[in-house]
């Protein structure tokens, strides 16, 4: 029993170290930090993305921290058929007592826009 719940914790660590995969539909979403042209686009609503907990956070590195919020910031505005994310707030987070940062959580707002 006790060599189940090491493999068990041991395959759960590692796949707290990869990060939130992108869907193929959402790969082209484009993620800004500037506002987009207004008058080009529709508002579809907000969107948040998340990697990481107070578990698998110190498994995890930063950068795929950061990319699975991302990756997941792109799914989300996917499902709601948008094509633009207008980032408004990146935020990391340390549990109690972690190694360093275990979660980063992104907030955006979606809009479908025309491009050139």
């Amino acid at each position: 029993m006790k060599r189940k719940s090491l493999v068990f914790t041991s395959l759960l660590a590692l796949t707290g170290c990869s990060a939130n995969k992108v869907l193929p539909q959402a790969s082209n979403i484009e993620l800004v930090n500037i506002a987009p042209n207004f008058s080009k686009c529709s508002y579809l609503g907000e969107v948040v993305g998340s990697q990481g907990n107070w578990f698998t956070g110190d498994f995890t590195s930063n950068e795929n921290l950061m990319v699975g919020a991302r990756n997941e910031l792109k799914n989300e505005a996917f499902k709601l058929g948008g094509n633009i994310v207008y980032v408004q707030e990146l935020r990391n987070t340390n549990a109690h007592q972690s190694l360093g940062t275990t979660n980063t959580t992104a907030i955006g707002k979606v809009y479908k826009c025309q491009r050139n």
